[in-house]
């Protein structure tokens, strides 16, 4: 690969690693986890960077994500894991810790009791705000499936709950 694809592909992880990282996050609820699948993501798309940089290497990415996020759900433990140390917490009131505890642990058991192609679509829709037919790219379906995934994850959620509150929130500020 040449100098160029090489600087291309490493602007192109960098600037879009926090949002890669975020949508795993969303799909697997493990920050670990999530930075494994976007470190996945990345090495599966060096080997196809020529092809796929001057078309749509963002919707590529997310298409990825999606199915490498599905792999990791069917073949993994999804047990506790052990640490040694906690990570520091930013300092913050009782009752605001808990509350944001307590909505970002609703949304996250919901969101993981959704199956995989329902939590997926409904995660890219509106936590990464792609259109319709984005996210039909990204899963590798037709449109209408879309808004059939996107109809039933969201009446489940809505049936568990989770989006009857105002402060619940799949996206940045807006409910869907």
């Amino acid at each position: 690969m040449r100098r160029g694809d090489e600087d291309a592909f490493r602007e192109f992880a960098v600037a879009q690693w926090p949002t890669l990282t975020r949508l795993a996050y969303l799909l697997v609820s493990d920050a670990g986890h999530a930075e494994d699948i976007v470190q996945t993501v990345l090495a599966k798309m060096w080997p196809v960077w020529g092809r796929v940089r001057d078309e749509a290497p963002e919707a590529y990415a997310r298409k990825v994500l999606a199915n490498t996020a599905t792999s990791w759900w069917r073949r993994r433990w999804h047990g506790e894991r052990p640490t040694e140390s906690l990570p520091e917490r930013e300092q913050v009131g009782y009752d605001e810790i808990a509350r944001r505890l307590s909505d970002r642990a609703a949304l996250s058991a919901a969101l993981r009791a959704l199956p995989a192609r329902q939590r997926a679509a409904v995660v890219l829709r509106f936590a990464d705000d792609l259109s319709e037919q984005q996210v039909a790219a990204a899963l590798n379906c037709s449109v209408g499936t879309v808004k059939s995934l996107t109809s039933r994850g969201l009446a489940r959620l809505r049936q568990d709950g989770v989006l009857n509150d105002e402060r619940t929130t799949l996206t940045n500020g807006s409910t869907p």
